[in-house]
């Protein structure tokens, strides 16, 4: 395979199939490349992995992976260093790697222990690519579904106006959407689940909240209380915290206040 580019090293091609879509809580369970040297030689390699957590059954419906068919593979650990080794002297292409693949093969390999760094090589994104050259907007929507343009573009009642006509050709065009609003939703969500900001600070674990992001990731609310309430006063004070995140902080200082 030659490429239309000019290489001064091997570019990898790569695609991960998970357990989900959470950066912090899900696994690879397969794993796809394929190298391309500046020569245009060729190599390919699948390997599947066993995250060593449940395979849910809407990520299995998706993908085809299951736990009984990973249940024999490898941990992702056990050949993380090989991997890095293959990786290593390339530049980096995939659909959507920036924002998905890449974060969590980083994620995988800080989990093993495994230097992987992003520093000093190329990325090439088909996704940026390919909505940057066909925006995804309303009025693209309004040329493709309605085969007009969006006269009244970037005007509130004109976006709405055309949005709900966009929402009824794509009914029309495509009979396997579902035809109620909760199934819409979960179609939707599928493809970007609405994530508040709560849902950004926290995660629950084992009954238990645990913090997504800041100084703290990875380790439970009631933890944080005990060990460092000076963080969460900082929380109390941060003018754009929500209200629903200050609320559960606030519980977990007067938790431990009246320990």
């Amino acid at each position: 395979m030659k490429l239309p580019l000019d290489l001064d090293r091997p570019v990898i091609f790569f695609d991960l199939e998970t357990t989900g879509l959470s950066l912090a809580n899900d696994r690879i369970v397969e794993l796809a490349v394929l190298r391309v040297s500046p020569q245009g030689d060729v190599f390919e390699k699948v390997r599947r992995y066993n995250p060593e957590i449940p395979i849910p059954p809407e990520a299995a419906a998706i993908h085809g992976i299951t736990d009984d068919v990973v249940a024999d593979e490898p941990p992702f650990r056990r050949t993380a260093r090989s991997l890095a080794q293959l990786l290593d002297p390339c530049d980096l292409a995939g659909f959507n790697i920036r924002r998905f693949d890449l974060p969590i093969l980083l994620a995988e390999f800080r989990r093993a222990g495994v230097t992987f760094e992003v520093k000093g090589r190329l990325l090439i994104d088909m996704k940026m690519i390919f909505h940057r050259e066909e925006p995804r907007d309303l009025s693209a929507a309004a040329r493709f579904y309605l085969g007009r343009d969006h006269q009244d573009a970037h005007t509130a009642l004109g976006d709405i106006r055309t949005t709900a006509a966009v929402l009824t050709a794509q009914l029309d065009r495509y009979g396997h959407l579902p035809r109620d609003v909760a199934g819409l939703h979960a179609y939707c969500d599928e493809m970007g689940p609405f994530v508040t900001e709560f849902d950004r600070w926290f995660s629950e674990k084992g009954g238990e909240l645990v913090f997504n992001r800041g100084k703290h990731k990875g380790v439970s609310l009631a933890e944080v209380a005990r060990s460092a309430p000076d963080y969460l006063e900082w929380m109390m004070r941060a003018d754009d915290m929500p209200d629903e995140v200050l609320e559960v902080v606030r519980q977990a200082l007067s938790r431990r206040n009246n320990a």
